[in-house]
């Protein structure tokens, strides 16, 4: 999978096309995926309801609100946004603790969070993700929507398995005979029509929790406005704020890569605030996007925002006058797809390339992927991956200095070329020892830094150090060269008592 170079930037609002094009440009194809996606949405948001200890109704609805506000206000058409696990996980203790109106009280803050969040440009955070974390990420994603579908798998008569099975023929198969409707709902439908028809005992939608029979209200959540309040419910919405963000720009990411167009961050952050406040005020919880139903929608031929409207719609509808049909689709269908998304996702080329890329960049890939897949946590997982990759380029960077050091009479030259910062400091400090410690050291010293840079108070702390030394051991030391930013750095924060040299230009 592509990553595009500058991960994370907002996109040029002239390359974009416009909400004419985003809306109507793609539209039999758009509501035929968003069609998918609602059938796909349902027993995973009664999976989030089951997980965040709510009622199956709260994930729903927050699965309808979320994905039509989203077409509106995000800044990715295309891409999935509903209730997810991600978020869910997160609000166990606080559901369990002061209920559920505590749960709508603090997805209102995380959606002030995100708004806030665009408001400081944090999108532009997404730059600092590697290539190997974005890889992890989708890797291990795809793992755990796989790991998810193995209780539908367990414990179960060979119908399930015949009807798995077949569900993934259709899929695959399908598209040679007729690429005009998607092959996901195609599925759906012909296993839905054989086990209804045949009456095969097989597990359904309707048996994961009782779907609601009407539509949302709207409704301030019944907790007392204190700081009492504010206390409870603000670590949990920082947390959800930034694993709902963390995931919608890292699928962002993605769907820019799958579609080859790029999106806006900035927006896409402010349209999930927006998103996750109205889902709140209609009885939901928090979400942000969803990497599985993103992929299903552009695998079905979804692109614009119409997709992720009529997803949002079709849900409302089928919840709204079909609730009764729709509990008894049967879960092999949706395993099926969901399958299919697993290993749609799954960067394949990932495994080659471990051979390929350069051990550290592997290292992170798969670091990511196992954090992932064994916390279920997927902030974590980027979390290790980010740090990982910062640790690999520091090592790397740091070697990347050397220093000459030329003999003359009665004097020392040090030339020093390269990067010097808190992680290389220790080998410029001992790279320059000679003429502290020798005793047929020079008695004059010149450090030529022309063609080194100081990127920090422990690199500038380094050269500091270097010269009190030289200069405790009856050396006379003058540093030449440094470079403007540099010499910004050397002004401001060398000791004045050690660092009463002469500055000048290299020496010829």
């Amino acid at each position: 999978m592509t990553t595009a170079a500058n991960v994370g930037a907002s996109a040029n609002p002239a390359n974009q096309p416009g909400w004419k094009q985003e809306w109507f440009g793609n539209i039999r194809a758009d509501i035929l995926a968003g069609i998918v996606v609602a059938l796909a949405l349902i027993p995973e948001a009664i999976g989030f309801s089951i997980i965040a200890g709510v009622d199956p109704s709260v994930g729903l609805y927050a699965s309808v609100a979320i994905a039509l506000v989203i077409s509106f206000t995000g800044g990715r058409p295309g891409m999935i946004s509903a209730a997810t696990a991600a978020v869910a996980v997160v609000v166990i203790p606080l559901v369990k603790d002061h209920g559920v109106d505590y749960l709508f009280a603090a997805t209102i803050l995380m959606g002030i969070i995100q708004g806030i969040a665009a408001l400081l440009r944090l999108d532009l955070l997404m730059q600092f993700v590697s290539r190997s974390v974005i890889t992890g990420f989708v890797n291990a994603l795809a793992i755990l929507i796989f790991m998810a579908q193995i209780p539908q798998l367990t414990n179960v008569g060979w119908e399930t398995y015949a009807l798995v099975a077949g569900g993934l023929a259709i899929i695959y198969l399908f598209p040679r005979l007729n690429k005009t409707l998607p092959s996901p709902l195609v599925a759906i439908l012909i296993l839905s029509a054989i086990t209804i028809g045949f009456g095969i005992d097989v597990n359904t939608v309707g048996e994961m929790g009782k779907l609601p029979d009407g539509l949302p209200g709207f409704a301030l959540p019944d907790v007392p406005l204190t700081w009492e309040t504010l206390r409870i419910i603000l670590p949990y919405s920082l947390t959800m704020a930034a694993v709902g963000l963390l995931e919608s720009l890292l699928t962002a990411q993605i769907v820019d890569d799958l579609t080859h167009t790029e999106s806006d961050k900035r927006r896409e952050s402010a349209g999930q605030g927006t998103a996750n406040i109205v889902a709140a005020f209609f009885g939901g919880m928090g979400g942000c996007a969803m990497i599985g139903q993103s992929v299903i929608n552009v695998a079905s031929g979804g692109r614009g925002r119409l997709s992720s409207f009529t997803a949002g719609a079709f849900l409302l509808f089928l919840l709204v006058m079909l609730g009764e049909w729709v509990g008894r689709i049967p879960m092999p269908a949706l395993v099926a797809v969901m399958i299919m998304v697993s290993i749609a996702t799954f960067s394949w080329n990932s495994i080659p390339n471990l051979r390929r890329h350069p051990a550290p960049s592997s290292a992170v890939m798969l670091a990511t992927v196992a954090v992932v897949v064994f916390t279920h946590d997927l902030a974590i997982g980027v979390l290790v991956g980010v740090l990982l990759s910062g640790i690999f380029f520091a090592n790397k960077v740091r070697g990347m200095f050397e220093v000459e050091r030329t003999r003359r009479p009665h004097s020392a030259v040090y030339k020093v070329t390269g990067q010097i910062f808190f992680a290389s400091v220790d080998r410029f400090v001992q790279a320059l020892g000679p003429e502290s410690a020798y005793e047929d050291a020079s008695t004059h010293v010149v450090v030529d830094v022309s063609g080194a840079h100081f990127w920090d108070i422990s690199a500038i702390g380094a050269l500091d150090k270097v010269v009190d030394r030289m200069r405790r051991n009856g050396r006379h030391v003058r540093v030449v060269g440094l470079n403007t930013a540099s010499a910004d750095l050397f002004d401001k924060f060398a000791l004045e008592d050690r660092m009463g040299l002469e500055l000048g230009l290299a020496p010829h």
